[in-house]
């Protein structure tokens, strides 16, 4: 951890933390015979005991120390019981079916309004009265609230971009879970960590205060209370001070903890049904010239059509732009080429092809990654910001190439290299956000590339970077295109470019193409629709980049 990263909340808390635990480790064994000795009975605190004595003789200071080993390891057990199965509930539902995942969310909702402490009860009081029963019971008591909790998480993590790449490259669940969804929840999972530590510490000593935690001779901080309890109705309050303060600085210790670790492990410091394809045969013939063939597609939500019975093709080598308002329906169609369309939506067309592949049939994933690349609208969200890039550009070369790592980050070096990425080998040791917009860019067209697609899908590529970079990525497309004859989707609302770069336009209005049209006709005077027409009128006049249209 580098030293910016540390805090004073960190710092204190582990100061704390440190102390409880080595108090922990040394007092069984220095105090553990004055713990257990017995002197003169229910002494008043002195310089020889310092918080007094109990009925019994015992030295409440000593014991109160000795009996930390037993309330931090139940504690520890309960949280990592919660915890672990908590997370891995949590995060399994948004990897399910959707039937099987609005099943267990019922669930979890169901435990989640029984109230924690009371089920830890019932739980304790059917396995009996003990420490370890103690452990189980608050540890399965807390589960509900950790899975919910991670359950809501994954549902935000899930529709990232990086994550829908990674299902598009055939990624299997176990791995998306460990290696998207886990390190990008780890900053609120790790302040929740801390503050079940501190309700199970809490809890446990509860259980024990009420007599169905740890029973004797053994003896933790919810044991000593109990049995300081008659002390204090007879005005010695003095025998629950030791307990008491214990439990509320180990407490305050693993929420300071928690806190710091979540800011030092951030490296920038409604549920839905899942989308669904109609896999039925193609029933409309090929048409040998084109590489795209997509015959009435109709995307919907529900039973509102967002894309409305659309036809179009992409032939090779082409470059076909799509225009349109927002909510046009312009990245769903791109989308349901990838077949990768958002959560809650389904898609059913008479045909929809790329090349030999029938898009509404069965595709092994890694046959669609080498088939079909995307570049995203924005660069920020591309990559997951919790993996340096080398580690996700590969990505694709070691699992469906099966190449190894050597060769894999070789590839990718000239990659990086063929679209005039610069220091190559530093950006491949980078995380994400120590790039800049342009550079995230190429990098994610170096992907797109590596795998030598036959359709590269741009959605918007340029929209978030500034003019400058916008040429520079705009010829890289270009030069992919006319080198690699490589067919290209793109996707933008600005006019001057599509105009400059695509062979051939698509105009999207309301989930329909209200017309198609020669890149080079796309002018108020050349457009026959008025939508088109509107446009190209709303858009400041501006001649082709020359430079640009000839590479």
């Amino acid at each position: 951890m580098s030293r910016r990263r540390w805090n004073l909340g960190l710092v204190l808390g582990l100061v704390l933390l440190g102390i409880v635990v080595l108090t922990a480790v040394l007092a069984p064994f220095l105090l553990g015979t004055s713990a257990e000795s017995m002197g003169e009975r229910a002494a008043a605190p002195s310089g020889e005991y310092w918080l007094g004595t109990d009925a019994a003789g015992h030295d409440l200071f000593a014991r109160s120390l000795v009996a930390t080993r037993l309330t931090l390891l139940m504690a520890a057990g309960a949280t990592a019981i919660a915890v672990v199965l908590g997370v891995l509930f949590g995060t399994s539902v948004w990897l399910m079916g959707p039937r099987l995942r609005g099943i267990c969310l019922r669930v979890i909702d169901a435990m989640v309004a029984f109230p924690g402490l009371l089920l830890a009860l019932v739980v304790a009081a059917v396995l009996g009265a003990g420490g370890s029963s103690a452990v189980v019971a608050i540890g399965f008591a807390i589960i509900p609230y950790f899975a919910r909790f991670t359950a809501n998480l994954a549902a935000k993590v899930s529709q990232q971009e990086y994550v829908s790449t990674a299902r598009l490259l055939g990624v299997s669940n176990a791995r998306i879970a460990w290696r998207h969804l886990l390190p990008n929840m780890a900053e609120p999972l790790l302040v929740l960590t801390a503050s079940t530590f501190a309700q199970s510490l809490t809890a446990i000593s509860a259980l024990s205060f009420v007599g169905l935690g740890v029973q004797s001779p053994d003896y933790d901080w919810g044991k000593l209370l109990n049995e300081a309890l008659p002390s204090l109705l007879a005005g010695r309050a003095y025998e629950m001070v030791g307990p008491s303060v214990l439990i509320v600085l180990t407490g305050l210790a693993a929420v300071l903890v928690g806190d710091g670790l979540a800011a030092a492990a951030n490296p920038r410091a409604a549920r839905k049904q899942p989308a669904s394809v109609a896999v039925v045969p193609s029933t409309a013939e090929p048409r040998p010239d084109l590489l795209v063939d997509v015959r009435d597609l109709t995307i919907s939500n529900g039973e509102t059509p967002l894309v409305k019975c659309i036809s179009f093709g992409v032939k090779h080598g082409e470059i076909v732009g799509i225009v349109g308002e927002s909510g046009s329906g312009k990245t769903l169609t791109a989308m349901a080429l990838a077949r990768l369309l958002p959560d809650g939506l389904s898609s059913s067309a008479a045909r929809m092809s790329l090349g030999e592949l029938d898009l509404l049939g069965t595709i092994p994933p890694r046959v669609l990654a080498e088939t079909v690349s995307l570049v995203y609208q924005d660069p920020g969200t591309t990559f997951n910001p919790a993996l340096r890039m080398g580690t996700q550009l590969t990505a694709v070369l070691r699992t469906h190439k099966r190449m190894g790592a050597r060769a894999a980050r070789q590839r990718m070096l000239d990659a990086l290299r063929a679209v005039h990425l610069t220091r190559p080998e530093l950006r491949m040791r980078q995380h994400p956000h120590e790039l800049s917009g342009g550079m995230r860019q190429r990098a994610m067209i170096a992907a797109a590339l590596a795998t030598e697609p036959r359709l590269i899908i741009a959605d918007e590529p340029t929209t978030a970077l500034d003019v400058t970079v916008q040429k520079e990525i705009l010829r890289e497309l270009k030069r992919v295109n006319a080198q690699l004859d490589t067919s290209i989707v793109f996707i933008s609302h600005d006019i001057g470019v599509v105009r400059a770069l695509c062979d051939r336009v698509l105009v999207m209005y309301h989930g329909e193409i209200v017309e198609e049209i020669a890149a080079a006709d796309l002018t108020v005077e050349s457009a026959g629709h008025e939508y088109t027409k509107a446009l190209l009128a709303a858009t400041p006049s501006i001649e082709p980049n020359k430079e640009l249209s000839h590479g």
